[in-house]
């Protein structure tokens, strides 16, 4: 995977603007720890970041193509699954290629067919093309947003990049964070087009954006649509065995080692079972990789969104594929470690506060970087699949806010330790509310649906198109992080699209969340996996965690200036940190996370807070 970034001024002339284009570049030197490349003409720059998976000596960017009319060059972050078709289509309408690599299967795709190229593509990415015969650069992400790219706009043209912190490089942009930005903070996954830096965008997925002398323009080339649903169940389960299989089979596709991640659910047992039959087939073995903690497993405590640690079941799938297994064990010292802490902040350019759920993931993947390059991952499976407590519960489908609100909030919400001026300012429950009225009106239905199937797909589109995008980016940042690419076989465009037409009946035809997938991979996972009830990502149990962060926002309370009391109140702070840590759960530790986060982001990034 790599990294974008880029800058379009129609006033200046950029040639020789190397340097600036080298520190927005540089700041993402870990999306690509490969190559470094830059491409300058008078109105545009494109700086690429490589992280080598497929053809190493011929994917270098960004990469050009000459024509009659002018230079094309694209700068291009990504994989796209179905590029040998393509590549073979093009060699039919008469293009000759220089590299095996997909990057210039999607470049002269570009200039075979323009931007409908994104229409063609299966994969995922994030694309910055300048065609210099038209001045004007085209954005494109995936359907499914699984890459991101960022883009704001200057008084005479427009930045770029696949993260915030390239954008900020430049001298032109300014950190600055406004009450719009800072409800985004603090308002629990109701992500929007808004990113939380005052000015700067998120492009949606599934659009491209055209930007040239006469403006922007952005053009949705796919969303989820409602459709009937033909298929009989056996068919049904049949047809999602096949995506399924077809997606892990094209993910397998790479120049360098490859893992796969195991966490002894469903869905990444799902993955491993069908990977390693694959795999095997081709005379080579599997290599998984778990995160776990000390003692979990034998003094796990059973709580509303889980009822068993995964590590057992994690050890006997990798028995039952017979796997190269790595168990990484991250007790609480690594865990409370402030420099994780700042690793993590610094990734994700934001001070989301999910502490250890962040730092152990940010950790595994560190680990598994050391043995390969390319892991496949069980994310999206929930959210494709109707898997969350919410998606099964009645009352959260046909509540009057975003469905995760009635069962995660209690355990990650800390406004009752926020200031009693900032909580009134920050107003959480209009936000959320005018947000998940304007979510809701893009929800697609059939006519004539009955009530129960209409509030089905309202969930699972809610969960799709927000809940999904900041796990998705959650997963991106840790994994580029330490260079490593993260491939999302469940997160696939015609996947979600046949499943969101499923009927809720057959969706849960044994009772059960994710009745579908768990019928369609029986036979590649082990019992006790196909009867497991769905467990998140895991957290630590450890009191010792709990007590490193107490003593932290201790530490954190000494000081007498710190921009998180303009945000925190101190004595509320304080006063949580005298509890014993066998109290502390729910809204006190999501708030010491908060809190510490928030301190190393002022620390990192230096924001103007404008509220």
């Amino acid at each position: 995977m790599c990294g974008v970034a880029g800058w379009v001024s129609f006033r200046q002339d950029l040639s020789h603007e190397e340097n600036i284009l080298a520190g927005m570049t540089n700041s993402m030197t870990c999306r690509g720890p490969d190559a470094s490349g830059q491409w300058l003409s008078r109105h545009a720059a494109l700086g690429h970041r490589r992280l080598s998976i497929i053809d190493l000596p011929g994917g270098t960017q960004p990469m050009t193509v000459d024509t009659p009319g002018g230079p094309v060059t694209m700068s291009y972050s990504g994989e796209t699954y179905n590029f040998v078709e393509l590549r073979d289509e093009l060699r039919k309408r008469g293009h000759t290629f220089r590299t095996r690599s997909d990057t210039e299967v999607v470049l002269r795709g570009y200039l075979e067919w323009g931007a409908a190229i994104a229409e063609r593509m299966v994969g995922m990415c994030a694309i910055a093309i300048w065609d210099s015969r038209y001045e004007r650069l085209t954005l494109i992400r995936d359907r499914m947003g699984t890459k991101p790219m960022h883009y704001s706009r200057t008084k005479d043209g427009l930045l770029f990049g696949s993260e915030p912190k390239a954008i900020l490089a430049h001298p032109d942009a300014k950190p600055v964070v406004d009450m719009e930005g800072m409800r985004q903070l603090f308002s629990f996954f109701t992500s929007s087009e808004n990113a939380v830096w005052a000015g700067m965008k998120v492009m949606t997925p599934g659009t491209v954006i055209e930007f040239d002398r006469n403006g922007l323009r952005e053009h949705t080339y796919w969303q989820l649509s409602a459709e009937e649903h033909t298929d009989d169940l056996d068919t049904t389960v049949a047809r999602v065995r096949q995506m399924v299989e077809d997606n892990v089979r094209h993910e397998l596709v790479a120049d360098v080692p490859l893992g796969l991640l195991l966490s002894g659910g469903l869905d990444s047992s799902a993955l491993a079972g069908i990977a390693s039959r694959h795999l095997t087939a081709k005379g080579d073995r599997a290599r998984t990789f778990s995160v776990d903690f000390p003692g979990q497993s034998e003094n796990f405590q059973p709580h509303e969104m889980a009822d068993s640690a995964d590590a057992p079941y994690a050890k006997e799938m990798a028995a039952h594929i017979g796997s190269e297994h790595h168990d990484i064990v991250l007790d609480h010292r690594r865990l409370s470690d402030p420099d994780l802490r700042r690793s993590v902040v610094a990734a994700w350019d934001l001070p989301w506060g999910m502490g250890d759920i962040n730092g152990s993931m940010y950790l595994l993947f560190k680990a598994v970087r050391e043995h390969v390059t390319v892991a496949l991952s069980g994310e999206a499976a929930d959210e494709i699949f109707a898997g969350h407590v919410w998606h099964q519960s009645k009352a959260a489908r046909y509540g009057g806010t975003f469905p995760w609100h009635t069962t995660w909030l209690k355990r990650v919400d800390c406004s009752a330790y926020l200031t009693g001026e900032f909580n009134a300012a920050l107003d959480s429950d209009a936000y959320t509310a005018d947000r998940f009225q304007e979510a809701t009106a893009r929800v697609p239905y059939l006519d004539g649906e009955d009530e129960e199937q209409r509030m089905y797909r309202r969930s699972l589109h809610l969960g799709l198109n927000h809940f999904m995008r900041v796990l998705e980016d959650r997963v991106d940042r840790m994994a580029m992080a330490v260079g490593l690419e993260t491939r999302v076989p469940f997160c696939d465009y015609r996947l979600a699209q046949y499943l969101y037409n499923v009927p809720w009946t057959m969706q849960t035809f044994d009772g059960r969340e994710k009745s579908l997938l768990r019928a369609s991979v029986k036979d590649v996972v082990t019992p006790s996996v196909v009867e497991r009830r769905k467990s998140p990502y895991p957290s630590t149990q450890d009191t010792l965690y709990v007590g490193a962060l107490q003593e932290q926002v201790k530490i954190l309370l000494k000081e007498p200036s710190s921009p998180v009391f303009d945000l925190f109140d101190r004595s509320k702070l304080a006063e949580a940190a005298e509890l014993s840590p066998q109290q502390i759960a729910g809204a006190p530790r999501a708030a010491f996370e908060k809190a510490l986060d928030l301190a190393v982001w002022f620390e990192i990034r230096n924001p103007e807070l404008r509220y």
